[in-house]
């Protein structure tokens, strides 16, 4: 029997997951005994697993639809995870102390900047993507409330982050680094990640069924 229990017992453990392990006490215990790097492994793992248990739990909630799927929904879905897809693969790993997700920050460059020149918090813009996307071909209630959610969070978030790092950076140095110049030219480091962007793109639409369930072509 369907019920909503499981659906906000899946939604508490996901938001108590990702807010606790982060407050500052708690986090400094947790890096004093798994190290920085082992920090960041477990709370990936714990982010997934917490992910994976809430999406299930939105499967299993009453079906209440708020709109007919339709054919185009599965296009547009499809069109922007690839976008979104892009975006990942042109964010990972690089310097980018303006957001989250940034590797070797001392090295960012407002003047060559890279896709940061156009999106200073390209992780939240690839989730808000990825929430709107699955939103659309999902326009039952508990889906959509949960990714309307997902969505809301990232489009918000860029607020919340900027204030935390300016405490962190200093408002004159967050200032310096937020003025990126816009590059129109992609590198070549740039198209091999697009490139890696759409190997990922295809990656997940080989993997959505066989995991989560569904096919998402349609």
């Amino acid at each position: 029997m369907q019920d909503w229990g499981g659906y906000i017992l899946g939604f508490i453990f996901f938001f108590a997951s990702h807010s606790i392990p982060t407050r500052p006490g708690v986090k400094s215990r947790f890096v004093d005994v798994l190290g920085a790097r082992g920090f960041t492994l477990a709370y990936s793992a714990l982010s997934t697993f917490a992910l994976a248990v809430l999406i299930l739990s939105a499967r299993t909630a009453p079906q209440i639809p708020l709109w007919h799927w339709a054919e185009w929904h599965n296009h547009l879905a499809l069109t922007l995870m690839l976008v979104a897809m892009i975006i990942v693969a042109l964010a990972l790993g690089r310097p980018n102390p303006l957001s989250f997700g940034g590797s070797q920050n001392d090295r960012f460059d407002p003047k060559q900047p890279g896709l940061i020149g156009w999106l200073h918090h390209p992780l939240l813009a690839a989730l808000f993507l990825w929430s709107l996307a699955h939103m659309i071909a999902n326009g039952d209630l508990a889906h959509v409330i949960m990714f309307g959610c997902f969505a809301l969070f990232s489009f918000f978030g860029r607020k919340i982050i900027n204030r935390r790092k300016i405490r962190q950076l200093g408002e004159e140095e967050w200032q310096r680094l937020a003025a990126t110049r816009r590059e129109i030219l992609p590198s070549m480091n740039g198209m091999i990640r697009v490139c890696l962007g759409v190997l990922l793109y295809g990656l997940i639409l080989w993997a959505h069924e066989p995991v989560i369930g569904i096919s998402p072509l349609p």
